[in-house]
């Protein structure tokens, strides 16, 4: 196996890219497994290309390898994750790229899931298949970072999401809250919650605003109706939700609700992953959740769309978190910044 270095080939940093680019198509589709794109390149051409589509469906090498026919023999495959070792309810594609005579393969990044975990890159070296590792790895794995941080850790990538006016304000004090930002804003929180495994929110969010937390957008590059459902987590430490009688609530008349009676957000966490496979989590929550997330060190993602408005002192702040000295500051690093008209969305990475 070759580790690719800071002199990267042009040419095969372009061809990842390009396989990257096939990988985004699976984005909100493919949970819970990761999205996946291979482009095939004989004499510096394409001869084929694919991602995988959803789990249970053929991966991103089957489609590659199907477009390219014999034009795959001695031909050069780009995949962003490592290639499957394992028959699972579809057949390894390691073993598919070598029945299909390629003479080199590159990948992005390994794969930590313990089934693949450098198997698929040890079968194509057994093949005498050149083997090159690291080619914009970080681009890839930004694609599959829920699914990345599960394999390696037993904990799911958690995003927090908060919706803020200019002076860092909510609502009103009298919960008024509808809305804050803007339509463009609202519209690419959807895109957040189709790449979500779980969305966790807060009794006090359900009572005051009655969310759907769903997937509705006929503006994602897929048909709602493809994208898996998000699971709905209610912190419901009172009990005030969960065995009510009351149906107002859109989400306690959904069966599939999973309601959370614990302090333990790290327990809450590692089940998500271990017994229902939600590797990327979205918080969409009041103060008090997102300041205890933020407290215990459990986001990973900090996503704020600042609306160009200010709701004076007595509005409601956006998190719940009370330091008692600048050492105790939450900081983070700007990891992007976009206008979403008139809007402001910043992502921000914890220091």
């Amino acid at each position: 196996m070759t580790l690719s270095n800071h002199t990267q080939n042009a040419q095969d940093r372009y061809f990842m890219m390009l396989a990257i680019e096939q990988a985004k198509q699976g984005l909100y589709t493919t949970r819970p497994n990761p999205a996946v794109g291979c482009v095939i390149v004989q004499a510096e051409a394409i001869v084929g290309q694919g991602f995988h589509p959803k789990a249970g469906q053929p991966h991103a090498e089957v489609f590659a390898l199907k477009e390219a026919g014999a034009r795959a023999l001695d031909a050069t495959a780009y995949v962003t994750l490592e290639p499957c070792s394992h028959t699972g309810r579809t057949p390894p594609c390691a073993l598919g790229l070598i029945n299909a005579g390629v003479k080199r393969v590159v990948i992005a990044g390994l794969d930590p899931n313990p089934q693949v975990a450098g198997r698929g890159v040890k079968l194509l070296e057994q093949a005498e298949i050149e083997v090159t590792v690291g080619i914009l790895t970080e681009q890839a794995e930004a694609l599959n970072r829920g699914f990345l941080k599960a394999m390696r850790t037993q904990m799911p990538y958690v995003r927090l999401k908060i919706a803020t006016s200019l002076d860092g304000r909510t609502s009103m004090a009298s919960g008024e809250s509808k809305w804050i930002t803007s339509a463009a804003a609202r519209e690419d929180v959807q895109k957040l919650r189709a790449q979500s495994g779980a969305i966790i929110t807060g009794s006090e969010t359900v009572i005051a605003d009655n969310p759907q937390l769903n997937v509705r957008s006929n503006q994602l590059a897929v048909p709602p109706k493809q994208v898996p459902a998000p699971k709905v987590v209610v912190l419901d430490r009172r009990q005030r939700l969960e065995y009510s009688l009351q149906s107002d609530y859109q989400l306690c008349r959904r069966p599939d609700t999973i309601y959370w009676r614990e302090d333990n957000l790290t327990e809450l966490l590692k089940k998500l992953v271990s017994d229902h496979q939600c590797y990327d989590v979205l918080v969409e929550a009041g103060a008090s959740v997102a300041g205890g997330f933020l407290s215990q060190q459990l986001v990973d993602e900090l996503i704020v769309y600042q609306a160009p408005c200010l709701l004076g002192a007595q509005a409601r702040p956006m998190v719940d978190f009370n330091p008692l000295s600048l050492a105790q500051q939450l900081r983070f690093n700007i990891y992007g910044h976009e206008t979403l008209s008139p809007d402001l969305k910043l992502t921000l990475f914890p220091l």
